[in-house]
């Protein structure tokens, strides 16, 4: 135990024993005062944090931090979210109430986390601890395969999360050379070895070079990308508790948004029916709560403390504090082009109608359907696919698009300028007649935002993987030249189309390394290495209307 600074008292390593006798460790930090405090746990594989806490704890929480099982300090063999049943529902279980145990907790519980670690926080609030009261369970989607991008594996940043944040401690465990460490993991994939990796044929190869107690699980997941080990329909069902989700525009795993309305139909109890929130700013999966994405200032506005956030939300119910917070909306959503903030009793919000945009030959976007037009041609190489625009880290951003007008693989569609503002909450759809020479192909679609300036910024996207269309689950080739028509759910956004501004959709067939390669060869993209040039056309006919759906406030 040691002193902590300015009233905090922290005890490291501290061992938490689960029901099978496995010994998890955690670090404390509590108030250096008599008296019980309620609970805050946070479980995670990533190494527990060693502070960051301070305002918990001075709000009046006893904060612990725990490795996860097999994972840095913690006993036992790790096992991956990649399967359904893992031990951390009963591990977490366990940890709940442990810390609701003892002396200088007073029995109600917290949790903590974004991403993994909140995937975490569902697993052990499904088996219903007595003392657990709350969740602060953020930027999780909803399967590990996500169901806005049908088919596709994306392997940039998943690649790197494997070598660079998993792999270094089962390699130290497994007694296997360096790097041991995530920080030396990262040193060697920025300095030498990213574009290795990312430039992998095929991707099953990966596995060869993964400590074998992940290597088996990458393997089995890569061979079955569709599998659904989460189940979060069965786990809503199970919550007694309510829940505070964050997520962005442009993060990665903003698939989390669907938890809210889920959860107010399936929640166990009318508290976690009626009492989860969902807040939405213009962030990203790291940035959550900053006003800058990339070179994009958003403005004070879309700066929010997101701590004070949980520490309101935790007060009300797991203190019992009389607050406010059960009073307030649902969902608050940040608009870009407007910089408001907004509010909602679910997501998507309710009562939006549609606008519709025809994709024409001439690259116009507008709402006449459109007549008797040729169709517009591209071809999309795999071995030069339209290059992802984000961060060095592998980061969604808010990408100023004119970087790759220069390629003849991306058609160009673009309103006149906008006679009014137009305001987009939801889920955009492309409905795409196309037709490629190749037994199966992606094709992408992204919504951009073009000032008067001439700069164009992205807004959101979505795909369609051709052989998934029908699901995932399913694998539908394609007879070469026949015309298909795709529905491409585009990813959540609110954005208001200032008058003057153009609206602007791209039509392509790669976004790598953020989602792999389609070979264009009909077989398994991931086990086969063979390159396939494919011939693209889009369509924009009477009979054959591609068109740009957007979701707008009535």
């Amino acid at each position: 135990m040691q002193q902590g600074a300015l009233g905090l008292v922290v005890e490291r390593d501290v061992a938490v024993p689960m029901r099978d006798g496995i010994v998890l460790r955690a670090h404390v930090f509590r108030p250096d005062a008599a008296g019980r405090f309620p609970g805050l746990l946070l479980r995670t594989p990533y190494g527990k944090p060693t502070g960051g806490y301070e305002r918990f704890v001075r709000a009046g929480y006893a904060v612990v931090t725990q490795d996860s099982r097999g994972r840095y300090a913690s006993d036992g063999d790790y096992v991956p979210f990649t399967v359904e049943h893992t031990g951390d529902a009963e591990d977490g279980y366990d940890a709940v109430e442990w810390l609701a145990s003892q002396p200088f907790c007073d029995g109600r519980i917290g949790t903590l986390g974004a991403s993994y670690n909140a995937w975490m926080q569902w697993q052990l609030a499904k088996l219903r601890p007595p003392h657990l009261k709350a969740m602060c369970a953020y930027t999780i989607p909803l399967e590990l395969t996500e169901v806005d991008y049908p088919g596709g594996f994306r392997p940039g940043r998943r690649i790197k999360w494997w070598m660079t944040t998993m792999a270094p401690d089962l390699r130290r465990r497994e007694g296997l050379p360096p790097p041991h460490t995530s920080e030396e993991a990262r040193q060697l994939w920025d300095e030498v070895e990213h574009g290795r990796w990312l430039g992998l044929l095929p991707w099953m190869e990966v596995v060869r070079h993964l400590p074998a107690r992940l290597a088996r699980y990458a393997e089995d997941w890569l061979g079955e990308p569709a599998r659904t080990p989460w189940r979060f329909d069965v786990v809503h069902g199970e919550v007694e508790v309510p829940n505070l989700d964050f997520s962005g525009w442009y993060d990665h795993c903003n698939g989390t948004m669907a938890h809210l309305g889920l959860m107010q139909k399936n929640g166990r109890t009318e508290l976690a029916r009626d009492q989860t929130k969902l807040v939405i700013g213009p962030w990203n999966h790291p940035g959550l709560g900053q006003r800058q994405m990339g070179d994009i200032d958003f403005g004070p506005a879309a700066q929010l403390d997101l701590t004070d956030l949980m520490i309101r939300f935790l007060d009300r119910w797991v203190k019992g504090v009389e607050n406010g917070v059960d009073a307030e909306p649902a969902v608050r959503y940040f608009t870009m082009g407007t910089g408001q903030w907004k509010t909602a009793t679910t997501w998507p919000p309710e009562g939006l109608t549609e606008a519709v945009y025809y994709l024409h030959g001439d690259g116009l976007l507008d709402g006449e359907v459109p007549g008797s037009e040729a169709e517009d041609r591209y071809s999309y190489d795999p071995q030069d696919p339209v290059p992802t625009l984000w961060t060095r880290d592998l980061f969604t951003v808010p990408a100023d698009r004119r970087q790759v007008e220069n390629r003849r693989d991306i058609l160009f569609y673009r309103s006149a300028p906008l006679e009014e503002e137009v305001e987009v909450v939801g889920y955009p759809e492309v409905v795409l007649f196309a037709a490629t020479s190749a037994p199966d192909t992606d094709f992408f679609a992204r919504l951009v935002d073009e000032d008067p300036e001439g700069r164009a910024l992205e807004i959101c996207y979505g795909m369609v993987r051709a052989r998934h269309r029908n699901g995932l689950e399913r694998e539908d080739l394609l007879e070469p030249g026949a015309i298909v028509e795709y529905r491409i759910r585009l990813g959540a956004t609110a954005c208001c189309f200032q008058a003057g501004h153009r609206i602007h959709l791209e039509i392509t067939s790669s976004d790598f390394p953020n989602h792999d390669r389609n070979h264009n060869t009909g077989r398994n993209d991931l086990e086969d290495a063979e390159l396939v040039v494919a011939e693209q056309r889009v369509f924009h006919a009477e009979d054959r209307p591609s068109r740009l759906v957007l979701p707008v406030e009535a």
